[in-house]
Parts: C-alpha cells; sequence; structure tokens
C-alpha cells in the first residue's frame, strides 16, 4: 500500500527574496536613501549607539554627489523622520532642511565620501564596546564567522587629536581607511562604509557586536583564531555589500513596521 504522494517543491521563482531595488527616476533613489537613512538612525537609537551629539550616519544625494544627507544636530537618533534630515554640501554648509549638522562630525564624512566614490553611506558612532577596542589600539581578530567579514577588509587609524574640526584631518582618516569597509579610529570608536545605506548600517552593527565578541572572549580566555585561508574564504563569502543589505533586511523590516511614523 502507497502513501500519500509528497507535495512537489515550488519552482524558486514563485519565492520571495528581497534584493536591492531599481529605481526609476532620481526621485525615487532620493527617498529611498532617505527612507533607509532614517530608519537606520533608529535602530542605531534602539541599540544605544548614540552618546549626547555624538554619531552621524550620511548618504550621498544621488543626483548632487557632493551633497549629502545627515540626521539635524541635536535631535535623538529615535525621533528623526524623512522629513527632518538635512542635505549639506562637502564644506558643511546646509542646502535643503531646518537644522544645522554637527560639523566637526561632517568634517570627517565629507572627506571619506569625497575619496570614496564608490560610497554611499558613511556611519560612525561611538558605541561602547567600538570605543573599548578602539582605545586599546587594536583590529578585529578572525575568530567568528562574523569578524571574518571584516579581515584584512579594516585598518587602524593610529591617531587621536581630538575633535576633528578641519578638513586636513578628515583626509588623513579617508587615506587610513583606503579602499576598505571598516575603520578603528584609535580612542575614538569605529566607522564603516558601503553601497547604500542599509549596508553601511549593518557593517557597524557587525562590526560593535564582533568588538564585544572579541572583547569578552579575551576577558575568558584565549580565543582561538581561523587560520588565514579560512577567514579570506569567508571574507569572499559573507564581506560584501550584497550581503550586508541582505543582513540588514530584517532590522529595516521591523522598524518601518514599528515606527511608520519615521517615513513622515
Amino acid at each position: 500500500m502507497h502513501g500519500p504522494t509528497p507535495p512537489l517543491p515550488l519552482p524558486t521563482d514563485q519565492l520571495r527574496f528581497a534584493m536591492p531595488p531599481m529605481h526609476e527616476s532620481l526621485e525615487d533613489e532620493r527617498r529611498h536613501r532617505k527612507e533607509r537613512l532614517a530608519g537606520a538612525l533608529r535602530i542605531f537609537g534602539r541599540f544605544g549607539f548614540e552618546d549626547g551629539v555624538s554619531g552621524h550616519i550620511t548618504a550621498r544625494d544621488p543626483e548632487f554627489s557632493d551633497c549629502f544627507w545627515v540626521n539635524p544636530f541635536g535631535m535623538p537618533f529615535k525621533h528623526v523622520t524623512v522629513g527632518d534630515l538635512v542635505m549639506a554640501n562637502g564644506e558643511g554648509q546646509v542646502v535643503e532642511g531646518r537644522y544645522h549638522v554637527n560639523q566637526a562630525a561632517f568634517t570627517v564624512h565629507a572627506q571619506v565620501h569625497a575619496a570614496r566614490p564608490d560610497v554611499v553611506a558613511v556611519a560612525h558612532c561611538h558605541s561602547v564596546h567600538g570605543r573599548a577596542v578602539a582605545a586599546l589600539g587594536d583590529l578585529l581578530d578572525p575568530i567568528t564567522q562574523e569578524s571574518c567579514a571584516f579581515y584584512e577588509d579594516h585598518a587602524l587609524y593610529d591617531a587621536y587629536t581630538g575633535v576633528a574640526v578641519d578638513a586636513e584631518e578628515g583626509r588623513r582618516i579617508a587615506t587610513a581607511l583606503g579602499s576598505r569597509k571598516a575603520l578603528v579610529l584609535r580612542n575614538h570608536g569605529l566607522l564603516t562604509v558601503g553601497d547604500s545605506v542599509d549596508a553601511a548600517a549593518w557593517w557597524f552593527l557587525s562590526m560593535e557586536r564582533s568588538c564585544q565578541v572579541q572583547l569578552t572572549a579575551r576577558a575568558a580566555g584565549r580565543p582561538l583564531l581561523i587560520d588565514h585561508r579560512q577567514a579570506v574564504a569567508t571574507r569572499e563569502q559573507l564581506g560584501g555589500d550584497l550581503v550586508a543589505w541582505i543582513n540588514y533586511q530584517p532590522l529595516w523590516q521591523d522598524i518601518s513596521r514599528s515606527e511608520p511614523d519615521l517615513l513622515s
């Protein structure tokens, strides 16, 4: 006696899988970047990355490539809406919006954007574990799958000169970053970049968590390093901006559904 016929697998083209959207106009692309920027700021607020008025995420405007959208000076991350965002030019002068921009932070972001035309977004916050690793002047070791995404793809800016307020300091930071995705700013914190807001935000989140894991593992004992070949292979699998974008989507879905007012 034969049992019931098992169900046939569905064709893969009938299954949903989110990919970065294609935009029909510059205005659509601008709106999309602003929505993702407001959402990323709120997510950073949820994770406690905000520290006073420190911390910024910038997104290059798709039409005016030397202008950048950024969070308003002094506004809580958790309250930012699309309509609150400010656009500033490369000199930090506000060209659209109702609020001031943190000049010290924007100077660094603008220089990174100028040096990296491929970068859409830059994220920098004074997160706790990132600052702890920065205070040690350390890089991330390849001790987990997630930290391998940064293997030989992040660097240390081995200097501290106070609050960065001049373009030359920003250029030195951009030079230290080079073509990589992330930077540890000694005695300061973390900085990540991506070809989308989603990617830059994911790299910051992942890097902060990797810092936490590294500090915890070292406090408990002697972490075992993943060997060079496997670390490189893992980075090649997981270290691209598309993978970062995909990893970030559950966070975007959560924030946009639970706090839809961010789109206003």
